[in-house]
């Protein structure tokens, strides 16, 4: 019961809340208008944002006498209406006017309307006094015909090009006395510079700490360069960013599309907008602002009679149908806008305008003077338009904040070295850590700065150029010109003092030489090569050459590499130490290419042929060029200066002629020639991010390089393949391609007569009839030694104590050598001999040496004298047939000496005294290799 009650409570309570509730919903419908989305009538927020409305405007008259502070419309789909309103103030007296409104999408006419004020209940301009402000605002209702040709893709693309023009005209004069252009938007745009610019900062950023890492960390200055070598480099990045930003300087009529994309890069070329800094430069430039239509924008305050495809005044004013204008009160009509001004003159009515507060806020301001029309994409200064930056003040805004990037690099540097030291001191980091950086802080400052001016060069000497050809003020041209003299003295000065130094101090000499254009079997089909370093090219593979000097070191083997030179590192490893051993001067290539481009892009403005063709000239020969030399060490940053940035130069510069305005190219095709150059430095733009991200893990493993502990631990071999790569591209050496395996070619067969031994029968010689001789060359044991046969024991004996190991050889790796090694009947002696073979040798074959010779005690009754015994100069002194000492003594001289009897001469089968000449070949082949006498041995047998 209890819960019944309980609900029922609840169900009342509930019942009476929404019977309050609902009436007050129902009634209060305050900010709701009534909008049809899709065939349904729904309430809608009158503060939504329009389908189409206007931003900024400008004054295209220069001279009007109606000053126009509120100008704006907005098209609403949802509900078929249009949002007017209009504010200002005149000095005129008593003025009836004609009006006119048009509507232009990519430099069509879609939209128009003429209407007498006075009939469209807008009282302030009925007639207009100086003393009654103008303030007219209106909803007017129209139908589908009416919008008819908007197309509805402009409802939904990115930057709608499109225009609102107000032209006010007098009926006493019937002449243009004001004259208003307004940009006209969807709200969809590539311009984000609050995300993508700072998207694109923050990457940047960490490029910069991930470079200053390697640069810093270490005690080895080559080391530190090499890791610095492979980090990505800042150079890279903002040339980058300044080339997809400063294209925006060729003198083109550009699509709003690449203008809005742009603008996301503007940060990157010094062209920030703030409030106080070019109020600033508006006080101290003056009133002289130059003129924004010689670099091809329609400036603000400067007649601008064809805007718009300009006007008919007798179209405004058909005589035929109102013969009296002045006393005409009604309304002047075109004919297909007839239920447009009727509901004009029922629905506008004089009421306070709404803005912001009133939840209407899709409206722009006036444009200040030297900006170009709203709507108008000219040249630099269209460019400059959407950072709301007046050409006149484009090189003090760069300068300033140049400035002031230099600041905050010196600073921060120094501010990193107390901070290390801080940590020092509170024990946060040992006092071993980055000392080479804490004991050279104040170098890496200045290096730091120097590094800053080198990658902002382009940059300055670009606004410089473009300062001179603008003209304005006095005081901003004087300015340039200091700086510009600065830049371009001191950089090529030090640059040039680079070199200099590197070839006096290097132990190097020049010399003339020349440079040769060859062509090449691939792409880019040419190349360039000095004649000093290929002098064995062929004569017909050189198009052309060009006077060129080469400089080479005086002692090639002192020859070091300008890497590992530490002193020329810490002095100009800001310029030198990212490039390629045998690229290191290209930092004055580098030089010249961008002062070539600064003077085309700054100094041509107004020319648009004279740029578009000189840039792709120079754009191309950069390209092909550094595609052959291929500079910097590290493969990313070839990757990307190489290929993606040297192509995506040429195709920009390519397709940017079209949008010439002489070429007359009509929007719709310029917009889609400008979503291709988007697309082309888009990729580069993320191919740049991608290599950051990398850049930075790379970096992190060489400032982790002494941590053998190294997290993540699944990178390691990662690591350890990158300092590999890193130690083969320092070396700078092109591996040769293995070469090819030698094929064995059977030789020609001669085709006349020749002659050729095809075989050959061996004669026989007296050697054949010597048992022992026939042992050598049979491979028996005892043909590797010259002896004759010995008294005494028979040979099978002599055989049994060669098996009982009582002979022994001589301790030499050549008398091991095996018989069979040697060619079939080749006499093998041993390699050397000592007293202690003789010995050794005599206890085995025991002859006597007496005045006939050396002859076997066999029984025969010849005598027999005592053994000899000592060396072989002792022999000599004894009337022995040696004279001297030999190598055969020259272990033990003391040894007993049995001498080796000789062969049989030819008439005696043994001879009773030793040959001289058998003694003194031996003594001669005693110190001759086993080897050698292989190879000199015949083949054969013979001698």
């Amino acid at each position: 019961m209890a819960s019944s009650i309980s609900f029922r409570s609840v169900c009342a309570l509930l019942v009476a809340t929404l019977s309050i509730l609902v009436p007050t919903l129902a009634v209060d419908t305050s900010g709701l208008v009534q909008a049809t989305v899709g065939g349904q009538t729904v309430w809608v927020r009158d503060n939504r944002r329009p389908s189409l409305y206007t931003g900024d405007f400008g004054d295209c008259l220069g001279s009007s006498s109606v000053n126009v502070t509120r100008f704006d419309a907005a098209y609403y789909k949802d509900n078929m209406t249009v949002l007017f309103h209009l504010a200002g103030n005149t000095a005129l007296k008593n003025e009836s006017l004609m009006m006119y409104i048009g509507v232009y999408a990519y430099g069509e006419n879609r939209f128009d309307l003429t209407f007498n004020p006075c009939s469209a209940n807008i009282n302030s301009l009925c007639p207009m006094n100086a003393d009654v402000p103008i303030s007219a605002n209106g909803i007017i209702p129209i139908s589908q015909q009416d919008v008819a040709g908007i197309p509805p893709i402009a409802l939904s693309i990115p930057d709608f090009e499109g225009q609102a023009i107000l032209r006010i005209f007098s009926n006493s004069t019937q002449a243009e006395i004001g004259c208003f252009s307004a940009v006209l938007t969807n709200g969809e745009s590539f311009s984000q510079p609050a995300s993508v610019g700072s998207i694109l900062g923050i990457f940047t950023f960490i490029a910069v700490l991930s470079s200053f890492a390697t640069a810093v960390y270490g005690e080895s200055v080559p080391v530190m360069r090499k890791h610095y070598a492979h980090s990505l480099s800042v150079l890279v990045v903002f040339a980058v960013w300044h080339h997809i930003f400063f294209s925006g300087a060729l003198s083109m009529n550009w699509p709003s599309v690449l203008v809005a994309f742009w603008s996301n890069y503007a940060w990157a070329g010094g062209m920030i907008h703030t409030g106080t800094m070019q109020n600033s430069i508006d006080k101290f430039i003056g009133s002289n602002r130059g003129n924004t239509s010689f670099v091809g924008a329609a400036g603000v305050g400067v007649l601008n009679e064809n805007l718009g495809g300009g006007y008919d005044i007798h179209t405004i004013y058909k005589r035929t149908v109102f013969p009296n204008v002045l006393n005409v009160p009604g309304l002047m009509r075109r004919a297909k806008f007839n239920r447009v001004a009727r509901h004009l003159e029922q629905t506008l009515a004089k009421r306070e305008l709404a803005d912001s507060t009133d939840g209407f806020g899709w409206y722009g301001k006036p444009v200040p003077e030297g900006l170009p029309l709203p709507g108008n994409y000219s040249g630099f200064a269209g460019t400059l338009g959407q950072e709301h930056i007046p050409a006149s003040n484009a090189f003090m805004t760069g300068f300033l904040w140049f400035l002031i990037l230099i600041a905050i690099v010196a600073g921060s540097v120094i501010m990193f070295k107390g901070l290390l030291e801080a940590m020092v001191k509170i024990r946060m980091m040992k006092n071993t850590r980055l000392v080479f950086f804490r004991n050279h802080y104040l170098g890496y400052t200045v290096i730091a700065v120097l590094r800053t001016l080198f990658i902002g060069f382009f940059m300055i000497i670009f606004l410089c150029l473009f300062q001179f050809t603008y003209l304005g003020s006095a005081g901003p041209i004087a300015i340039a010109s200091i700086v510009f003299v600065i830049m371009f003295v001191g950089m090529f000065g030090i640059a040039a003092y680079a070199c200099f130094y590197r070839v006096k101090f290097g132990n190097h000499a020049s010399q003339p030489d020349r440079l040769n254009v060859i062509k090449r079997k691939g792409a880019p089909w040419i190349g360039l090569s000095r004649a000093s370093s290929n002098r064995t090219q062929q004569e017909g593979a050189v198009i052309g050459s060009l006077p060129w000097w080469a400089a080479h070191r005086k002692d090639s083997a002192t020859e070091k590499s300008i890497h590992d030179d530490e002193d020329y590192t810490k002095k100009f490893g800001w310029l030198a130490s990212r490039f390629r051993r045998t690229r290191w001067w290209f930092f004055v290539a580098w030089l010249v290419y961008e002062f070539i481009r600064a003077c085309f892009l700054g100094g041509a403005s107004g020319h648009p042929m004279t740029q578009v063709f000189g840039l792709l000239v120079v754009e191309f020969i950069a390209f092909i060029g550094i595609i052959i030399m291929r500079p910097f060490e590290a493969q990313r940053l070839n990757a990307i200066v190489v290929y993606l940035l040297g192509f995506s130069k040429v195709a920009t510069v390519a397709l940017s002629a079209a949008f010439d305005v002489r070429f007359n190219l009509a929007r719709i095709p310029t917009t889609a020639i400008g979503i291709v150059i988007i697309v082309i430095q888009g990729i580069l733009t993320i191919v740049v991010m991608i290599a950051i991200v990398v850049g930075a893990i790379s970096s992190y493993m060489s400032v982790m390089r002494n941590r053998e502990d190294f997290r993540p631990r699944k990178w390691a071999p990662l690591r350890e393949k990158y300092f590999n790569h890193l130690d083969k591209a320092e070396k700078d050496v092109k591996m040769a391609p293995p070469a090819p395996e030698p094929q064995l070619e059977m030789p020609e067969k001669p085709k006349g007569p020749y002659f050729s031994v095809n075989s050959i029968k061996r004669v026989a010689k007296i050697e054949d009839e010597d048992p022992e001789f026939l042992a050598e060359i049979t491979g028996e044991p005892s043909g590797s030694q010259i002896s004759l046969p010995a008294p005494g024991p028979s040979r099978q004996e002599e055989s049994s104590n060669a098996a009982r190991g009582r002979r022994s050889r001589a301790a030499s790796i050549q008398s091991q050598l095996s018989l069979s090694s040697a060619p079939y009947g080749a006499r093998v002696h041993r390699a050397s001999w000592s007293s202690r073979d003789f010995s050794e040798h005599s206890r085995e074959r025991r002859y006597t040496v007496g005045s006939n010779g050396p002859f076997p005690p066999d029984g025969s009754g010849a005598p027999s004298p005592a053994p000899y015994r000592g060396s072989l100069d002792n022999l000599g002194r004894a009337g022995s047939p040696f004279t001297g000492r030999t190598s055969l003594d020259r272990d033990n001289s003391s040894s007993p000496l049995v001498l080796p009897r000789t062969r049989p001469s030819m008439s005696s089968p043994r001879a009773s005294r030793p040959s001289l000449s058998m003694l003194e070949r031996l003594d001669s082949e005693s110190v001759i290799t086993a080897q050698q006498r292989t190879n000199d041995a015949d083949p054969y047998g013979g001698f």
